[in-house]
């Protein structure tokens, strides 16, 4: 078998945890072989991970994104690239149920961008497309032989079949242009440097803390686990034996219950199992077992080499040694992480930055770092306009419907990097992207509820309150309007404004409603934001948009319900309001607003819509308040709003049934 010699290689995603352990191990292996990595740094990946190879002179890093066609050819013409390794993904599987789209990105729409630019140089002798055996499919319990190279694809979740959908895209390139393609599918990796929303870092960072180990359903699920540099010298053997045109495993026979996993790790920290791992819901779909037949890539001489015990040891040890690496990561060490869905998302404190200039400063001959700038907005187009809208929450729900408004209106903007409690790190937001207005969409409402923030206050008041209050204050300092994303969560019914009465709390009312914790942080917060005048508040209640399949989506989540309360309400309609937030900040208005759409809707109201537009067959069930307050730890707010004030300075605002009507459900209609 002819052995391949790469010469300048192209490796996406490298910051990341895989990537960066191929990328540091060829670097060390073959100083003959030039290697290039683009990554555009997304919130699991550091530059830290490459240190390693950051001071070599066969070594480049290039902060970008795949969906790129400019750059990706651009790179791929001017390093001569003869080899690319695509590793770059959106991975977590939580992640995928809250924000699919973003997988479609990133997965597909960013492995066609490499291929079509692999087609159009005509250079390129090897393309190593990175996928994973969850494009399998559940492997049944009593099978004997794991899924081999030619199994069918059957994925269950969003992440797998974007990533099926990719392998697709690369077999049809390798099939229809002739392009060089090998396709990798790999069981489940750890060690160190992996970023901690992955299961065996979490729990190692979750005992490190002395704090409960949390189990997706009843632990019974079974993977199969590889030691990072076992599964590093299985891409080396690929790269340089592999054939064209073929598929390789990545696996190992040796599987493992997930409660087996958290039993050994709390074995090595001398924990009780028994008291410190707590079991939380599953997950939408979760995978029985995935099994993988690797004789394939054995021929080929590669063979795991890390049993489990030393290599579940070495990865402890290294977190131990470096329990900072990741910076704060209390999102993903949540029972659900929603990393890319956070309220807040997950922010760099702007080291990373830094770091990356160093890169080109450490060598004299050869400029290490490449940020291509760009003239246009985040949009892409020209900028035309004279605002410029600086964004938090990218990854939470709001947050990233703003930046898609903006992308569409034209309007340039950018996310903040920096963490609302860390004023330092705002400053060199407020400093390098100079915006007119400062949307303020992060904050903490617990996952996958307000229940959360009962048990996490001092994460609550971090994010809610201090946070908040340095934000504005920071954007008062340089004269910056902040438009913030508050809640109206803060009253409920009472004697003068009783339930269907039509009397709704006004802009001037003080909050009524202490029931839960994460209430009471927000209505600490509205106080004291009163002092400065820089601020316009939007008291936003039971979000719902046109996405019925978001997990926030306040329709998605009674719908889902064994059982819900009839009450009535005041609500946000997103697809209407956001635009109004927009319109706002163009204004310049300031104070306190109700965000809501006028009038109320009870949940049965909501429910019976649902039933006659979307599904005729639903049914659901009622329950009291005493009921409910028997399943929840903390008791919700109920109220209505006094919508006149948004509506006499936007006259076209729909009630909160027509705009439903309007905006979710009839664009959602079944016919």
């Amino acid at each position: 078998m002819a052995t391949y010699k790469p010469k300048n290689i192209l490796i996406t995603g490298a910051a990341g945890f895989i990537a960066s352990h191929v990328c540091n191990r060829l670097i060390r292996n073959y100083p003959d072989y030039k290697i290039v990595v683009l990554d555009k740094l997304d919130y699991c990946s550091s530059l830290n991970n490459l240190l390693p190879s950051k001071s070599s002179p066969n070594f480049k890093f290039v902060k970008g994104d795949i969906g790129s066609a400019d750059l990706v050819n651009f790179l791929l013409i001017t390093e001569s690239i003869d080899t690319i390794m695509h590793f770059a993904a959106q991975t977590h599987v939580d992640n995928s149920f809250g924000n699919s789209f973003e997988f479609t990105k990133n997965n597909i729409y960013g492995t066609h961008v490499l291929l079509e630019a692999c087609k159009v140089t005509g250079q390129v002798r090897r393309f190593i497309h990175v996928s994973t055996d969850e494009v399998y499919g559940e492997t049944d319990e009593d099978a004997v032989v794991g899924n081999h190279e030619a199994s069918q694809l059957l994925p269950t979740n969003p992440y797998s079949a974007t990533k099926a959908g990719a392998e697709m895209l690369v077999m049809a390139y390798g099939r229809s242009y002739g392009l060089p393609v090998i396709t990798t599918r790999g069981n489940n990796v750890y060690g160190p440097n992996q970023f901690p929303e992955k299961l065996i870092p979490k729990f190692i960072l979750l005992a490190m803390q002395g704090k409960p180990l949390p189990i997706h359903g009843d632990g019974s699920n079974v993977r199969s686990y590889l030691y990072c540099e076992d599964v590093a010298e299985a891409f080396e053997v690929i790269l340089h034996k592999g054939e064209v045109g073929h598929v390789y495993n990545i696996g190992t026979k040796k599987e493992r219950r997930v409660i087996d996993v958290a039993k050994d790790i709390c074995k090595l920290f001398s924990m009780d199992p028994e008291t410190n791992i707590k079991f939380v819901d599953n997950r939408p779909f979760n995978d029985q077992r995935y099994f993988l037949d690797d004789e394939k890539l054995k021929n080929l001489g590669w063979s795991e080499q890390t049993i489990w015990e030393d290599g579940l040891k070495k990865t402890m040890e290294w977190y131990i040694q470096n329990p900072d690496w990741w910076g704060d990561v209390t999102g993903a060490l949540l029972p659900h992480p929603r990393m890319l869905m956070m309220p807040g998302g997950r922010h760099f404190d702007g080291s990373e930055e830094n770091k990356s200039a160093s890169y080109a400063s450490n060598n004299s001959n050869q400029s290490r770092m490449v940020i291509p700038v760009s003239r246009t907005g985040s949009s892409g187009s020209p900028r035309k306009s004279s605002l410029k809208f600086l964004i938090y929450g990218r990854t939470g729900w709001i947050g990233g419907l703003l930046g898609k408004l903006c992308e569409k209106q034209g309007i340039p903007f950018e996310y903040g990097k920096g963490r609302l409690e860390d004023r330092s790190s705002l400053l060199s937001d407020i400093q390098n992207v100079k915006p007119t207005h400062v949307f303020n969409a992060a904050g903490v409402t617990g996952r996958p509820n307000v229940d959360w923030c009962e048990s996490h206050k001092t994460e609550t008041i971090r994010t809610n309150v201090s946070g908040t209050l340095t934000l504005a204050d920071v954007c008062r300092q340089h004269d910056i309007l902040m438009i913030n994303y508050a809640t109206g969560c803060i009253f409920e019914y009472d004697s003068n404004h009783p339930e269907g009465s039509g009397i709704g709390f006004t802009e001037e009312d003080k909050p009524n409603f202490t029931g839960s914790f994460y209430s009471k942080t927000k209505a600490m917060v509205e106080e004291l934001l009163k002092e400065y005048d820089n601020v316009c508040t939007l008291r936003v209640r039971m979000p719902i948009s046109s996405d019925l399949n978001n997990p926030r989506n306040f329709i998605t989540k009674i719908s889902r319900y064994n059982k819900v309360v009839n009450i009535p309400n005041s609500m946000t309609v997103l697809d209407e309001l956001l635009p109004i937030s927009i319109e706002m900040a163009k204004r310049n208005l300031r104070g306190i607003w109700n965000f809501t759409n006028p009038g109320v809707v009870s949940h049965n109201e909501i429910l019976q819509m649902y039933k006659s537009y979307i599904n005729p067959n639903f049914t659901w069930v009622n329950f009291t308040l005493e009921e409910q307050a028997k399943v929840i730890v903390a008791p919700r707010s109920n109220n209505e709003m006094d919508a006149s004030k948004l509506k006499k300075e936007f006259p076209e605002l729909l009630s909160i049934k027509d705009s439903l009507i309007k905006y979710v459900f009839e664009p959602n209609k079944k016919t």
